[in-house]
């Protein structure tokens, strides 16, 4: 169960690529939220930013507060993702 947003960093870093390996994320960001922390990269500026992503798509990770659960969620903005992630969050399967 992540104690603040460094704990919640360090569990969602083993669902991402190691930062700043080749294809990986150039940065990890935490956002806190009332019942989680998301966790989101950043990645590097592609050389031709008219290009279509070499690999469109991706996600976000969600740690629970309560218990520590790991959630995924779309490669949406951090407050979009935070609303779908409250739409379908169900502590406990409840």
């Amino acid at each position: 169960m992540p104690a603040n947003e460094a704990d919640a960093l360090e569990i969602g870093r083993r669902h991402f690529p190691e930062v700043g390996s080749p294809g990986g994320p150039s940065g990890l960001f935490v956002h806190e939220f009332d019942i989680g922390y998301l966790i989101h990269a950043s990645w590097p500026r592609r050389e031709d930013p008219t290009a279509p992503p070499s690999e469109p798509g991706g996600s976000n990770v969600i740690i629970a507060k309560a218990d520590g659960e790991v959630s995924f969620v779309p490669n949406f903005p951090p407050e979009d993702a935070v609303e779908l992630y409250h739409e379908s969050y169900r502590p406990n399967g409840v």
